[in-house]
């Protein structure tokens, strides 16, 4: 070429690319995100050699400790202990026509450790109107903690609830009657409601 657009000398320009910054910046991007990834399934790793970290925990807690036998506690496991013989006063109330009756059976409930309250004829509620051996009457809240243990001295006698505020209890004996169960038959019948009323399942959370 020539003029004054004529080259002189013997280095010649060159024409240099662009620098693609945006390769780099994916390039960043996918690094971090690998490392990531690796993270994640270290941790992952982690909880299962581990047994689940806190999440397992968490689990457990919701699922509670059950017995040895695999099952879930039964009631009786929280269920009150029964009370004593000597814990309970027992009201023995004749509504026969035979005399003495009450304080002779009051007197055989006290050597089995019972206490007695009071002796004597039944209310006219009740007087002459047992049928059978007799009723066991009391609140409510002795359904199932000092009338059963009563039932055990007079087996066949029936179960009652009545508004009552204290906790005494009252057998009322009736024209069925000719003693309380035998003191063996007693005992025994006593000793197996002590223990289903008391026995509560080993928990095992191991």
């Amino acid at each position: 070429m020539g003029g004054k657009y004529r080259i002189t000398g013997d280095k010649y320009p060159r024409m240099r690319r662009p620098r693609r910054r945006g390769r780099l910046v994916l390039g960043v991007v996918a690094s971090v995100a690998a490392l990531s990834l690796v993270g994640w399934g270290t941790l992952q790793l982690i909880d299962v050699f581990t047994g689940g970290g806190d999440e397992a925990s968490a689990v457990g807690s919701k699922a509670g400790c059950k017995t040895k036998a695999g099952a879930a506690p039964s009631p009786s496991a929280s269920a009150a202990p029964l009370p004593k013989p000597g814990q309970i006063t027992v009201n023995v109330l004749n509504a026969t026509a035979r005399g003495g009756l009450a304080k002779k059976t009051a007197d055989e409930l006290k050597k089995r450790g019972f206490k007695i309250g009071d002796v004597g004829n039944a209310t006219a509620t009740y007087d002459k109107k047992v049928k059978g051996t007799g009723i066991l009457l009391g609140p409510s809240t002795a359904l199932k903690t000092s009338l059963p243990v009563l039932r055990t001295q007079l087996a066949s006698a029936e179960t009652r609830t009545d508004t009552r505020k204290g906790a005494e209890v009252d057998l009322i004996i009736g024209t069925g009657f000719k003693s309380l169960s035998t003191k063996a038959a007693a005992d025994k019948a006593l000793a197996a409601l002590s223990a289903s009323g008391r026995a509560a399942p080993k928990k095992s959370c191991g």
